[in-house]
């Protein structure tokens, strides 16, 4: 072979180099390609006790794993030469459309993990053209994340409290503000054993011990947002200063029961989707009560260790019920593929937390558009991949679960 000097003319096509970026925050949302790199970015910016509070889980942290596992553990079976030129991602769920198979769950004092917090989350999804769940626990009011998503589609998220009547108010506050939806939550009789947030001596607000203080040292940017922003309070109560756990177990009903959730569903005038059903036998009866949909969910591994796994429950409640109501899973999602399978082997939605506070943390409003960018480029990937080209067009013979943990027995219970 014949060597010879290589010309300028023929060196300058490989010597195109990139526009360097010089937005920090830009440079460093636009090199997160997964749900995981946003996490290790919060990480990074965010103190502990408030990471922790977002990425632990109760007791072991066995069901969180054990969830995010299973969506690691599955088969897929694409399907080729199909036209996937164009996907469509959008869906109706709870009587309206979103544009994409997932929305944004409820969260808990959401702006002590950043300070935007619920606004950056409304208005993100606004954008998305996605539902965005508002908390009983979120540290802005009813009506002013209405404000900051007054077109979208904005559910709440329902808590029972031993003080009835001032549970009820929230609904009727959301009913007039405009939401959609009423999310009811059903799995925290009290609170779950978060071992972390009790070794990191989390509370509302959080304090400032020596620990606190060395580990915010590298994050002096949290620290400044959080003491020149408004201070942090709940959405729907008054200030507290304790722990998380004291606060739940304080004002948590563990005396609600299915006539409760009955009487809930003749208050509220939209539609009523349950949250935190774990077995089918509990999906049936909700069913029964005439509610508009189900959440397959163990609160994110937040609540009972070694609960069920949504994802495994999900085809039995699928075959059992998915002609009588909408079936949403949550826990463990943290791609799009996730979704896809989800939607595949039955669920009409998913619901996402975890991706969207670490979307957050890794950099506010921006961050969890990027989130919802990363989730929304895997989903269409995915389901190009798969030869589909709209939601319906999966099913289960696309998805086959890879069985870890065995042996598994009757899902029915």
């Amino acid at each position: 072979m014949e060597r010879r000097i290589p010309k300028v003319r023929d060196l300058a096509p490989l010597m195109q180099f990139k526009k360097p970026e010089f937005n920090a925050k830009k440079r460093r949302l636009d090199a997160a390609l997964t749900i995981e790199d946003l996490r290790k970015i919060a990480k990074r910016r965010t103190p502990k006790a408030a990471f922790d509070y977002t990425d632990g889980s109760a007791e072991a942290e066995l069901s969180i794993e054990r969830a995010r596992q299973a969506f690691r553990d599955i088969e897929f079976h694409p399907a080729i030469l199909r036209d996937v030129a164009k996907v469509d991602t959008s869906c109706t769920i709870a009587g309206g459309r979103s544009e994409l198979p997932f929305g944004i769950a409820p969260t808990g004092f959401t702006r002590m993990m950043q300070t935007e917090g619920e606004y950056a989350g409304a208005r993100a999804a606004a954008r998305a053209g996605i539902p965005f769940s508002l908390s009983t626990m979120g540290t802005a009011s009813i009506e002013d994340v209405k404000a900051a998503n007054p077109s979208g589609r904005n559910w709440f998220q329902l808590y029972m409290w031993k003080d009835r009547d001032r549970s009820m108010a929230l609904v009727d506050r959301a009913a007039k503000a405009g939401y959609d939806t009423l999310l009811a939550t059903v799995d925290v009789p009290v609170a779950g054993a978060r071992l972390r947030d009790k070794r990191n001596g989390m509370s509302i607000p959080p304090a400032l011990t020596f620990g606190t203080v060395i580990n915010a040292l590298p994050r002096p940017q949290w620290w400044i947002d959080f003491l020149t922003t408004e201070p942090l309070a709940f959405a729907s109560l008054d200030r507290w200063s304790g722990t998380v756990a004291e606060l739940l177990d304080t004002i948590f009903d563990p005396t609600v029961t299915f006539d409760d959730l009955a009487w809930i569903k003749s208050q509220w005038p939209g539609k009523l989707v349950v949250k935190g059903i774990q077995t089918l036998d509990d999906a049936k009866a909700v069913v029964d009560l005439g509610v508009d949909g189900i959440v397959l969910s163990n609160h994110g591994g937040r609540q009972l260790d070694r609960a069920p796994i949504p994802f495994h429950l999900l085809p039995s409640v699928a075959a059992e019920l998915g002609e009588r109501t909408e079936i949403i899973l949550d826990t463990g999602i943290m791609s799009g593929a996730d979704i896809v399978a989800a939607i595949a082997l039955g669920a009409d939605f998913t619901l996402v937390g975890r991706a969207y506070l670490y979307g957050l943390m890794a950099g506010g409003e921006a961050g969890v558009d990027r989130m919802i960018a990363i989730l929304t480029e895997q989903i269409e990937r995915t389901m190009r991949l798969l030869g589909v080209a709209t939601l319906d067009d999966l099913n289960p013979g696309h998805v086959t679960q890879l069985m870890r943990l065995i042996p598994r027995t009757d899902t029915s219970r």
